[in-house]
């Protein structure tokens, strides 16, 4: 920094007026300092990449392959009785078109979420999953997610959808292709979520699955990955009956709270089932 006209002064002069500026700057800088340190100690920066996790917003419901929003009623109902803002996505093309488009509904519901909120948790059942790693990729969502749940989400695709592709497209339209193990989108996706500084995931499975097969296809790379009978041996739900069972119910509720997610083991069986009640 220069200061024009110190250059006329004698040296002994310019020596006493750089002191001055000195202590002067030492005192704007003690005045400011416990202000600073305090702003710091109530909003600490983020060193990761995606939203504080203290400040739980509105939370999306992703459905699975057809896009029945009623399947995610009881859920979304449950959400709803702690407080929280919940909505179910109405997926387009009935839910069996292609999934890069479905992402991009989807992204539409997160934006207008983010109008009132400063992040989104979303849950995504079933392909509704796909279709949330979809939208983290496509549209950058990890500066956008807090937290986000799947459960029978056939990541590593569904031997089921290789049945119904050999019937033909009209068995087996555009989502139920790109569900095939193998599919361009699921190799272009991956297994594994796909950034470093994603947020926490949470992916659930029932071993009993006999839509998502073989039923570990749910298993997803950086995400604690739980498959319910881990918890709960004697759960027996299938696909279907995923989203009103009452351990993912209990589940998703704890993991959408503001506490460290972490792995549930079977000591916590009992008071994650009564917490969905």
């Amino acid at each position: 920094m220069r200061f024009p006209g110190l250059g006329a002064l004698s040296p002994r002069r310019r020596l006493f007026v750089a002191l001055s500026l000195v202590a002067i700057l030492a005192a704007v800088c003690a005045a400011v300092a416990p202000s600073v340190v305090a702003d710091l100690a109530d909003n600490p920066p983020s060193t990761a990449g995606y939203p504080a996790q203290d400040q739980p917003g509105p939370v999306l419901l992703v459905p699975g392959y057809g896009g029945d929003t009623s399947s995610l009623t009881v859920l979304a109902d449950r959400i709803r009785a702690t407080g929280r803002q919940a909505t179910v996505v109405s997926l387009p093309d009935g839910g069996i078109g292609d999934i890069a488009v479905q992402a991009g509904v989807l992204n539409g519901y997160v934006n207008a979420a983010l109008r009132g909120a400063s992040s989104v948790d979303i849950v995504g059942y079933s392909a509704g999953g796909v279709v949330t790693l979809q939208w983290l990729e496509q549209y950058q969502g990890a500066s956008k997610v807090r937290r986000v749940v799947t459960f029978g989400s056939p990541f590593q695709g569904t031997t089921l959808a290789s049945a119904g592709a050999a019937l033909g497209p009209a068995v087996c339209p555009t989502a139920c292709q790109q569900l095939i193990p193998g599919s361009s989108l699921l190799t272009r996706l991956g297994d594994t979520v796909p950034s470093a500084g994603h947020p926490p995931w949470l992916s659930l499975w029932t071993t009993a699955d006999q839509t998502v097969v073989p039923p570990d296809s749910a298993r997803l790379g950086g995400a604690v990955n739980v498959p319910l009978q881990s918890v709960c041996p004697d759960d027996q739900s299938a696909h279907g009956d995923l989203p009103t069972d009452d351990l993912v119910i209990g589940l998703v509720l704890r993991d959408l709270g503001t506490a460290p997610p972490v792995t549930p083991t079977a000591a916590d069986c009992s008071a994650l089932r009564a917490l969905s009640r």
